[in-house]
């Protein structure tokens, strides 16, 4: 079994980006959100890879009010259902978030 390391309060690693699904929406952390630095994004589903992209937009696409993106028509759009809260990845160069779904659609 490998060994975890403790790190006091104090020592906290950098936090990452989350995102969490709800029936109706999608919440961003506070990582996230400064990460895109957008008030705009727009949403796409990888059907093959089940993979979500949340990337910034100047203008158009989707609003973030406060926290929170409605995507309850994206989710029907893509017949998807994910629950809960997952790690997201963040690609620079496209200034977008990556959010690897399981088979099932649910958080593993």
């Amino acid at each position: 079994m490998p060994f975890e390391v403790y790190k006091p309060r104090g020592e906290r690693a950098e936090k990452a980006p989350m995102v969490s699904f709800s029936k109706s929406s999608i919440v961003l952390n506070n990582v996230a959100r400064e990460k895109l630095g957008a008030q705009h994004v727009e949403l796409a589903y990888d059907r093959d890879a089940r993979v979500i992209r949340i990337r910034a937009m100047e203008e158009g696409g989707m609003q973030i009010k406060k926290t929170k993106v409605f995507g309850k028509g994206f989710f029907k759009h893509f017949n998807i259902s994910p629950r809960g809260k997952y790690e997201a990845r963040f690609d620079e160069n496209e200034r977008a978030l990556y959010v690897q779904l399981d088979a099932t659609g649910e958080n593993p």
